[in-house]
């Protein structure tokens, strides 16, 4: 088979075949693909789309493509359940789910990803705390899912190695939202990770890849009807990203403000209601509750008890991080050498979220090619929400960056992205609907 006749086939509307697109994960798995090939067919499939069957087709041949985790041997006492989100600016939710989830009875093996265009990624912004093996090796991961509850990593070279490489390919070469293509990454980590039930988290928003609420409830139905094929049961919450998730932008700054979260003392309320919908959903999909109500109390108890910040604890512990994160994280995270406030006038009404994400890349917190090195300390802290009275007292951020022109770079680049006036605009809700159709 040659792989230009597959490039043409789709580049001309075609339907792909399962051995073509089987053809297309192999070479993908093994090397044998040059990425100008991949990026081709990515684009093609970008323009052109896929029909249901293709997608489901592309994502069972990448969750096959390498190891896939059987649970069933580790005799565990409650569901193996993950969150996954389509990707934001400011998104932390992870470090909290995960341990919230953790201490309410799941187990939560969570495979993340790295920066994905402008958003940020769960991957990298672990990385900020020193020391933490994002890539174990599995028996090691199974091990502390087993022992402590739940394990945040990076996607390993053994599983799903397909996406793994068209992950970093699409990233860099524009094909990044297309329907398609985000449900077969998300879901072949997650098919390969051997869950038993999944929650996603559909952005939509000036900071999402889906913009508007009817293509983030195309891309809820496709996540979920593609793993009703896979047998995992899914539902989905579509929530606003057209502001930052919480108070800060930026790999270690997202770390300080998960812990202060995990700590009780600083709960933004987007990012609270956020993170409470989807943990309880979390506990319904897994079994555990059938009530909303009562399992978003059970999650905000795991916070105030202190048992989540406790799991998070022996999680980084576990992952050769420091022992004493929890209490001196302000010891151990990278900190940058310019911290200084950005000022508006008047009240924020909109922001171009992202606009901001972007802005971080040029602050060096995100990357512009695959491989780059990223710089864990940049990026923002301290956001206004809309609806703010911004004044001398009341900043628009606080810029964190390397040098002082990359910080009055950065902070053109955060007032362009927001609009200010005299009255303040109409309440939004963060929680625009939950999708469960499988039951």
């Amino acid at each position: 088979m040659l792989f230009t006749d597959v490039i043409r086939k789709k580049r001309d509307g075609g339907e792909l075949s399962e051995p073509e697109i089987q053809f297309f994960v192999d070479g993908l798995a093994d090397n044998s693909l040059p990425a100008e090939q991949v990026s081709s067919l990515a684009m093609a499939i970008f323009l052109n789309s896929m029909t249901f069957e293709e997608a489901a087709t592309l994502t069972l041949a990448m969750a096959s493509s390498g190891a896939v985790l059987d649970w069933s041997s580790e005799g565990l006492d409650g569901p193996v359940v993950d969150k996954h989100s389509t990707g934001g600016v400011g998104d932390k939710v992870s470090f909290l789910l995960a341990p919230i989830a953790a201490a309410c009875g799941c187990y939560v093996p969570m495979i993340s990803g790295r920066g994905l265009g402008h958003t940020g990624g769960t991957t990298d912004k672990v990385e900020s705390i020193p020391g933490y093996n994002a890539t174990p090796d599995f028996q090691t991961f199974r091990k502390i899912v087993r022992e402590v509850g739940c394990a945040i990593i990076g996607q390993t070279a053994d599983l799903a190695p397909a996406d793994r490489r068209f992950y970093s390919i699409r990233d860099v070469t524009g094909t990044v939202e297309s329907v398609p293509l985000i449900t077969a990454s998300i879901l072949s980590k997650k098919i390969a990770a051997g869950l038993e039930g999944l929650v996603m988290d559909v952005k939509v928003g000036s900071g999402a890849f889906m913009e508007t609420e009817s293509d983030a409830a195309k891309l809820a139905d496709s996540i979920i009807a593609t793993a009703g094929k896979a047998g995992l049961k899914t539902h989905a919450l579509i929530t606003d990203m057209n502001e930052v998730l919480g108070t800060t932008a930026g790999n270690a700054l997202e770390i300080e403000e998960s812990i202060l979260y995990l700590r009780n003392e600083r709960r933004d309320a987007r990012l609270d209601d956020v993170t409470l919908s989807l943990c309880a959903e979390m506990l319904i999909v897994g079994g555990i509750e059938s009530d909303r109500a009562k399992a978003r109390e059970m999650c905000d108890d795991a916070v105030v008890s202190g048992r989540a910040a406790e799991i998070f604890s022996n999680m980084v512990n576990a992952l050769s991080g420091p022992s004493d994160f929890i209490e001196h994280y302000d010891k151990h995270l990278v900190r940058a050498p310019v911290v200084r406030p950005v000022h508006g006038t008047g009240i924020l009404t909109a922001v171009n979220t992202r606009a901001v994400g972007n802005a971080i890349i040029e602050l060096g917190g995100g990357r512009r090619q695959v491989g780059e090195t990223l710089d864990l300390s940049v990026g923002f802290s301290d956001f206004a929400s809309v609806g703010t009275v911004l004044d001398a007292d009341t900043p628009l951020a606080v810029v964190h960056a390397a040098s002082e022109d990359d910080a009055t770079n950065a902070e053109a680049l955060l007032r362009d992205a927001c609009q200010f006036g005299p009255q303040p605009p109409a309440e939004s809700r963060v929680i625009k609907d939950i999708v469960d159709r499988n039951g």
